[in-house]
C-alpha cells in the first residue's frame, strides 16, 4: 500500500517562503510521475510542480521562478520550495503519486497541508 505523508503547511505573510515536504512509503523512482497539487476554496485541483517519469520537472505558469521541486533518494522524499509567496498560492497543497498499469493510470494522495499567505 502507497502512503504519501506531506508536512511543512502554515502560514506565512507575502513574500515569504515555505518548504513542503512528501514523504512516501516507497522509492520516489517507483511512480511515473510524483509532485505536488493545489486546491483553493472554490477552485478546482491544480497541477503546480510535478518529476515526470524522465525526471525533467513541469511546473505550473504561475509558480515558474518562484517554486522549486527537488527530491531526496535516501529519504524516499520529495519537497516543493516555495518563494515570493503570494495571496494567491493559498491552497490546501497535496503530494500526488501517478503509476501506470497496462492502459491506465492509479493516483495515489496525501492528505494534504494548508498553506496560507496573508497580504
Amino acid at each position: 500500500q502507497v502512503q504519501l505523508v506531506e508536512s511543512g503547511g502554515g502560514l506565512v505573510q507575502a513574500g515569504g517562503s515555505l518548504r513542503l515536504s512528501c514523504a512516501a512509503s516507497r522509492s520516489t523512482f517507483s511512480f511515473n510521475a510524483i509532485g505536488w497539487y493545489r486546491q483553493a476554496p472554490g477552485k478546482q485541483r491544480e497541477l503546480v510542480a510535478m518529476f515526470d517519469s524522465g525526471g525533467s520537472a513541469d511546473y505550473a505558469d504561475s509558480v515558474k521562478g518562484r517554486f522549486t521541486i527537488s527530491r531526496d533518494n535516501a529519504k524516499n522524499t520529495v519537497y516543493l520550495q516555495m518563494n515570493s509567496l503570494k495571496p494567491e498560492d493559498t491552497a490546501v497543497y497535496y503530494c500526488n503519486a501517478k503509476r501506470r498499469v497496462i492502459a491506465s493510470v492509479l493516483d495515489y494522495w496525501g492528505q494534504g497541508t494548508q498553506v496560507t499567505v496573508s497580504s
